[in-house]
């Protein structure tokens, strides 16, 4: 940003302690959220967006981020460097006090940041107390200076070990694995973290480094947040190119930065950040954003007669929508450490007033972009209201009742949405060894009778005239679509149980793509999973052992002995009832995978290009991810 000569000296008394480091590593989850591996990936972005708080300053251009061979990670940057002199309050080295002292840095100095995304400053030594052990190297001043420490703590003081004209901080960190559920970082996760922010920093360059494969890349944008939708609808048909740029400064010195793109797909694709962090729960921004595209588009349409005895609602035109919203606030209020919503109240005027103001003019200027943006609005509400009468008819023939539920489903006894399980089940025939393996108090079994519809690629009001999504929604009980109600769900464990081959894999994808467009609510609160039932059965007289891929299936064998057997399972369909609950269906035994959404950049982009219409995408996904198939049938 400008404005840098308002910025003071950050030098070691900008370095201002609220509190200690005490509770961090005995209640990790309050402060990163979690210990598996979403936390895990939070340390790097703690450290990380402390370097980008220096590039959004105007004082560092590159970021370097290197995974090791040995678990580690390496943050990089050529920023001013974390002050290292005495910090006269303190009595103590102000780089020691930003790596051990909780809520210690400058974000808390409002003249060392105009903006920042770390605004807490318990970023790096919360990183510090849940790793193994951490080294900080800094240049500064002339000097470089070094401190390393062991699960947070110092390992001596602050050292002088060399001389430098150059200035920039370098933190190397290894997770420690008596925290974290898995210390293996996700290339991928990074790369779409480290992507997202060189789109909404155009001034700063990131270079990801993976030492475990040779994988390098680096992130830079000169198109800015148009760039990043032009990216996000790659997959995509749009209305109209370019994307609609908004930006401009806001009440209260709020920077605003938007781009809009409609597609001809049906689903939304609204991305919101809050110097550059990712408020994935929205907050004041984005119901600024969608007051102002809702007013706006009703002004135009009425005004030309476009739309005649029709007023839009939010879901008809952010229907194919795809945007990214962007602020810079100089001290936004979040909810939470994890500041995935945004509740500063001056943010939705400034969003607001501006985009009605600008987007009008767009639409002034573009009237043929304007009328095909209506016309598909048009035909959102059309589809809207027939998927109502639709919704209308089904409730009045008790479709969605709990007293008419589909004939193929073997419920449970208990009515406790809490307790009780469904297991969506590939066929007739794995339906009926689920149906006599189970245990009927607690799990019902729903058996699919072929492909369900790609949702992808249909509206809403197609939905309810597939069978197959009418039993599901029915059976589950929330409903469909934007009227999903959470509340009325029967079953808070929901379990896709398909074969370990091709037509399995797709049934899944169908399943999940379903559940993610039309049933969001399910996966975010986590009650949707992906059953692993055992690929082989190894046995040796009356002993047996189940292996869950070749590594356990060899050990089995080693186990057992000369002269035991491989069962390969084809289909779930093979096992008998009393197989089926030992191996797959038995709490106390089985093994499931939570579905969970970490980003939504990274979802929506999955299964728009894996279910949409362009071919090309999943062509080179299919290319660039076949290494990573195992144990898969065709």
């Amino acid at each position: 940003m400008d404005g840098n000569e308002s910025i003071k000296e950050y030098g070691a008394d900008s370095i201002v302690v609220l509190d200690g480091l005490e509770a961090v590593r005995k209640r990790p989850g309050m402060y990163i959220g979690s210990t598996d591996e979403r936390g895990l990936h939070h340390l790097v972005f703690e450290v990380v967006d402390n370097s980008v708080d220096e590039a959004m300053a105007g004082f560092a251009d590159l970021i370097t981020v290197t995974i090791g061979r040995d678990g580690s990670c390496v943050v990089e940057d050529d920023g001013r460097g974390i002050p290292a002199g005495m910090n006269q309050a303190e009595g103590k080295s102000s780089l020691e006090l930003a790596l051990t002292e909780l809520h210690a840095g400058g974000k808390f100095d409002q003249n060392s940041y105009k903006v920042s995304g770390g605004l807490h400053g318990v970023g790096v030594s919360v990183v510090n107390a849940l790793s193994e052990r951490l080294e900080a190297v800094v240049h500064r001043d002339g000097n470089v200076y070094r401190q390393t420490y062991k699960t947070g703590i110092p390992d001596g003081d602050v050292e002088v070990i060399g001389k430098s004209d150059k200035t920039g901080t370098r933190i190397a960190f290894l997770p420690d694995p008596d925290i974290f559920e898995t210390v293996e970082f996700d290339y991928y996760v990074l790369q779409n973290r480290f992507r997202n922010q060189a789109f909404l920093n155009t001034n700063v360059t990131i270079v990801l480094r993976d030492e475990r494969t040779g994988k390098e890349e680096r992130f830079h944008s000169t198109g800015g947040v148009s760039e990043f939708v032009e990216f996000l609808n790659k997959t995509k048909k749009p209305l109209h190119s370019p994307p609609i740029h908004i930006t401009g400064m806001g009440s209260e010195d709020i920077e605003v930065d938007v781009a809009l793109q409609w597609t001809d797909g049906y689903n939304e694709n609204s991305i919101s950040f809050v110097n550059t962090i990712n408020t994935v729960e929205g907050g004041t921004h984005v119901a600024g954003f969608r007051a102002a595209l809702t007013k706006t588009l009703n002004d135009y349409a009425r005004e030309r007669n476009l739309a005649k005895g029709i007023t839009f609602e939010g879901n008809d035109v952010r229907e194919g929508l795809t945007s990214v919203l962007s602020l810079k606030v100089k001290e936004p209020q979040f909810e939470g450490q994890t500041k995935s919503k945004l509740g500063t109240s001056a943010a939705q005027s400034a969003v607001q007033s501006l985009m009605n103001e600008k987007l009008a003019e767009y639409f002034l200027e573009n009237p043929r972009v304007a009328e095909d943006i209506v016309r598909k609005c048009v035909a959102s509400f059309v589809a809207r209201d027939a998927a109502r009468k639709a919704r209308e008819t089904a409730r009045r023939k008790s479709v969605f009742e709990s007293n008419s539920l589909p004939g193929k489903l073997a419920d449970c006894t208990s009515r406790d949405p809490a307790v009780s399980e469904l297991y969506i089940v590939e066929g007739d025939s794995a339906g009926g060894s689920a149906k006599q393996g189970r245990d009927r108090m607690f799990q019902a079994i729903l058996p699919l009778r072929g492909k369900i519809l790609n949702v992808e690629k249909v509206r809403q009001d197609k939905l309810l005239d597939n069978e197959e999504i009418k039993n599901l929604a029915t059976a589950i009980g929330g409903g469909i679509g934007s009227e999903f109600d959470i509340e009325k769900v029967r079953y808070h464990n929901i379990i896709i149980m398909t074969d370990a081959d091709v037509d399995g894999a797709h049934i899944a994808t169908l399943l999940l793509t379903l559940f993610y467009r039309q049933m969001r609510p399910l996966i975010d609160e986590g009650y949707v999973y992906l059953a692993m039932p055992p690929l082989y059965r190894v046995a040796r007289g009356k002993r047996e052992i189940y292996a869950y891929d070749d590594r356990e299936r060899d050990a089995a064998l080693e186990e057992l002995g000369k002269g035991a057997a491989v069962s390969r399972y084809k289909g779930l369909g093979e096992m008998n009832p009393q197989q089926l609950w030992d191996t797959t269906m038995d709490p106390e035994k089985r093994i499931m995978k939570r579905v969970e959404v970490e980003d939504a950049v990274i979802a929506d982009q999955l299964f728009s290009t894996l279910m949409g219409e362009e071919v090309e995408p999943r062509r080179e996904f299919i290319f660039e991810h076949a290494h990573e198939v195992v144990n898969l049938d065709v």
